[in-house]
């Protein structure tokens, strides 16, 4: 999985490429750690190459977001493929996460 960071106007936007799963999860976190000592409270996550997320993935994003929460930040989803959108809905983590379709729409009001 590759991870691209562009940090604008305190928004971090993330794009992933690649599956999240058992073994790249690890790496997702590593990085969220880093945004969150970085003390970095807006962050969008963009979906649009990513073809599957496991358990680990769904969990890792569940932890960023409590994370942020915590500390009055917000998590927002974009981009997803109806592949991955129906794993959040099946899930009902689509009740939880803020998804929008576009990133720039996820940008909006933020």
């Amino acid at each position: 999985m590759r991870i691209n960071e562009e940090l604008k106007d305190g928004i971090m936007a993330c794009r992933l490429k690649g599956e999240i799963n058992i073994n790249t999860s690890p790496e997702l976190r590593k990085v969220f750690d880093k945004f969150i000592r970085s003390n970095i409270k807006k962050i969008i996550v963009d979906f649009s190459e990513v073809p599957y997320t496991d358990s680990s993935g769904l969990a890792t994003l569940i932890e960023l977001l409590q994370r942020l929460k915590k500390t009055n930040g917000d998590l927002r989803l974009c981009s997803m493929s109806d592949k991955i959108k129906g794993i959040f809905e099946v899930t009902r983590l689509d009740k939880l996460f803020s998804i929008y379709s576009s990133c720039e729409s996820a940008l909006e009001g933020f």
